[in-house]
This record gives C-alpha cells, sequence and structure tokens, in this order.
C-alpha cells in the first residue's frame, strides 16, 4: 500500500468523522446491533479464517501467550458479540453537558462532550480487538482505522467484511471503519506520518511494537509498554484471602497484561505464607518461581532472582518473589520497578490499605481483590479500547469516556467585553 493511499484512507477517514460525530445514539445503537448479529452469523466463517492464523503461527514459532490471544473459538466470537452488546447498553457520552454555571456577567459556561475524530489502532494477534475497537469508536462518534499484524491477518479481515457489510446495509458512511488488509512496515510508518487527518493512535501488542509507534509518530499516542502488576502480601493479610487471589492472578491467563509478575511478602508471615503459596502455585499450573534469597527455600527448583526478573513481564507461568522487611519497603520496590499498570494489597489493616492507595500511583490501585478485575469491562468500561500508562490524555483502561474530550460552550445574551 502506498503512500497516497494511506493518506486517501485517512482524508476519507476525516470526512467520515464528521458523519459519525453526528449520528443520533439510535442509530448508532441500531448500527452496533446489527454487527453483533453480523459476526455472530458469520462465526463459522470467522473460525474457519482464524485457523489459518492458529497454523501460520505456529509454523512461524509464535510463543504460546501469542497464540493464546490469537484463537478464536465459537465461545470467544460469542463473547466479541457479546462485548459489542454491552458497548451498546452503555450510556452515550457524547453530547453530555457539565459544570453549566452562571458568571457575573450573565454568562453560562460549561463543557461538552465530544468525539475526538480520527483514532487509528495498531495493534497484534487478539483479533477481538478488529471488532470491539471499531464498536468502542462508533459508539463514541469516531472514526476509526484499524491495523492489525500479519498474524491475525485473515481473522481481521474476517470480522472486517461483517463490519463494512452491516454499515452499507444501514446506509453509513463506509469509511466510518477502516482496516487496512497491507501488515507492512512501511504502512505503519506512513499511517504515523498523517497527523493532519488522523487525531489519536493507540498501539495494543508487545512492548517492542508501543516503543516504536512512540518513537516514530507525528501523532499523539497512548502509551502502555507492559504489565509488571506486583501483588504485596502484607502482614495483616488473611492468608486464604492472599492464596487465592495470588493463584487467580498468576495462574489463570497468564499471557494477559494484568497478570502478577511479582509478588512482595512482609518477612512478618513469610513462614507462614510462602509454603502456602509454594503448594498453591504447584498445583495450579506447575508456575516456575524466581526468588529472592529470603524465600528461595520455600520452592522446589526455583531460580535465584535477579533484578532483571522484579523487571520482568514474563506473560508466563512464572513469578518472582521476595520478603520486605516493611511496608515502606514493599511500597519503595513497588515504585521502583512499577510498569504503573495494577498493583495490589492483600491487608486486613484498614490503615495501612488507605497508605497503599495512596502511596501507589499506578493507573489501577487494588485492595484485597485480584489483578485480573484490570480490565476495562469489569471496571464497568463495557470494554476497553486500550490501557494508558502514561498520564495524558486517560489513565488506565480506556473506554468510551477516553474516547472523547470536552469543549467549552457559553450561552449568553448580548453580553460583550469592556
Amino acid at each position: 500500500m502506498t503512500e497516497f493511499n494511506i493518506a486517501s484512507m485517512a482524508s476519507h477517514a476525516k470526512t467520515a468523522s464528521r458523519v459519525a460525530a453526528q449520528l443520533s445514539a439510535q442509530q448508532k445503537n441500531a448500527l452496533l446491533n446489527a454487527i453483533a448479529d453480523a459476526i455472530e452469523a458469520n462465526s463459522d466463517f470467522i473460525i474457519a479464517e482464524n485457523a489459518k492464523d492458529i497454523t501460520a503461527g505456529a509454523e512461524k514459532g509464535l510463543t504460546q501467550a501469542m497464540l493464546d490471544r490469537l484463537l478464536l473459538t465459537p465461545q470467544a466470537v460469542k463473547d466479541i458479540s457479546a462485548a459489542i452488546r454491552e458497548i451498546n447498553g452503555l450510556k452515550d457520552p457524547v453530547g453530555d453537558v457539565s459544570n453549566l454555571a452562571l458568571r457575573p456577567n450573565g454568562l453560562q459556561v460549561g463543557k461538552m462532550r465530544i468525539p475526538l475524530g480520527v483514532i487509528a489502532m495498531i495493534y497484534e494477534a487478539r483479533p477481538n480487538v478488529t471488532a470491539e475497537a471499531a464498536a468502542l469508536c462508533i459508539k463514541s462518534g469516531n472514526a476509526v482505522i484499524l491495523r492489525g499484524g500479519s498474524e491475525a491477518i485473515h481473522s481481521n479481515l474476517a470480522i472486517a467484511q461483517c463490519l463494512h457489510q452491516t454499515i452499507a446495509e444501514l446506509g453509513i458512511d463506509k469509511n466510518i471503519v477502516s482496516v487496512i488488509p497491507d501488515t507492512s512496515r512501511t504502512v505503519i510508518e506512513q499511517l504515523l506520518k498523517q497527523k493532519e487527518t488522523i487525531d489519536l493512535v493507540i498501539p495494543r501488542g508487545g512492548e517492542g511494537l508501543i516503543r516504536y509507534v512512540t518513537e516514530n509518530s507525528q501523532i499523539p499516542v497512548i502509551q502502555h509498554y507492559k504489565g509488571v502488576c506486583h501483588l504485596y502480601i502484607d502482614k495483616h493479610a488473611d492468608l486464604d484471602k492472599a492464596i487465592n487471589i495470588l493463584v487467580n492472578g498468576k495462574t489463570q491467563k497468564p499471557s494477559a497484561c494484568n497478570a502478577f509478575e511479582t509478588v512482595l511478602v512482609h518477612g512478618d508471615i513469610s513462614a507462614q505464607f510462602l509454603p502456602l503459596a509454594a503448594k498453591a502455585l504447584a498445583d495450579a499450573a506447575k508456575v516456575n518461581v524466581h526468588a529472592c534469597k529470603h524465600s528461595i527455600g520455600f520452592f522446589p527448583n526455583a531460580e535465584l532472582a535477579t533484578q532483571d526478573d522484579y523487571h520482568a513481564e514474563y506473560l508466563a507461568q512464572e513469578i518472582a518473589v521476595k520478603v520486605v522487611s516493611s511496608f515502606d519497603n514493599a511500597i519503595a520496590h513497588i515504585n521502583e520497578f512499577t510498569s504503573d499498570h495494577t498493583e495490589v494489597i492483600i491487608s486486613q489493616d484498614i490503615s495501612r490499605c488507605q497508605a497503599f492507595v495512596k502511596q501507589i500511583n499506578s493507573s489501577v490501585v487494588m485492595v484485597n481483590a485480584s489483578s485480573r478485575f484490570s480490565d476495562g469491562n469489569q471496571l464497568g468500561l463495557g470494554s476497553e479500547i486500550g490501557i494508558s500508562t502514561s498520564k495524558l490524555h486517560a489513565y488506565g483502561p480506556m473506554g468510551l469516556e477516553a474516547l472523547t474530550t470536552e469543549k467549552f460552550i457559553v450561552f449568553g445574551d448580548g453580553q460583550i467585553r469592556e
């Protein structure tokens, strides 16, 4: 695909974004319902195309974590449709007016929520992103350009076929959703130069992809390099809760960015907790452990943890374990190694929980709950288009509201400035 074609696609998307911004809530909901129906009706076709990607990925030697993200089952296709319907059921943020206040000169000043314009999504694996990102952008009144990776090209194009057919049937500008069929790196380079027509770039994938996009983009980028999520077991922890949360957060879906990668254990309860943790992790998934010198004796076949292990996003059945001598040392460790994704404390001491929430400034901070809840759907966003671990313009899982901004609106009655 040439630079001209990418520039043309982005220009058409910009024009279509004005159409998307003016769609009524009823029109958007009708479109999303029709898209969900089309995806379910074409489940067999989508799964057959996905099988081509899985076969090619295995032959290329993709990691198991990547293949897990890529795989579409009949249930996974139903889940995509369900996610779209859930997005459809969310309150439309576009047009909301807030903080309308009367000024001393009689002017009424407020803010109205409006779409961002054109969103470019650049992502790897996860073909569900094609449908869910499109749905979120439609609901929030934006146009979207989707560029998936080569490993999911058949899956993405199959889903795109459902999207485009449905949009055309309802007589809406097809360019509100554009799917790039070319997976070459050159396409990304050209896409990142379209600063006159694209308003925001959201990359989803490995750290290498996100760094490449950030370093080469002339357009603002939402950044999320990796998820090094910490679990801190305080000396006042309920150990049953701690074990259940550790196992769930590490083993349920280790390929997810909200899985635990490091567990910190207060020294006062390490002798009671670590044997329980060793047994639970072994029973659940034979998790490979990288342990500090104070904890390695509790884990058969564990490796001695290094500084690299505390930086690692394993995305596998692996975890780093460290005993800390105090609450303050746990905070210091997290602040040194955080990726600003999700951190969890297990404690029955309310004051320590409050201190943890106040002192840790990752995008999601949890008390006595699994990190697996750090997900747009679970946090009530319906679905997420990405996760931001930089503080502008969004922080944490991004849903509908994060795909909008605000403009000032002013109502007067002939006032002039003296």
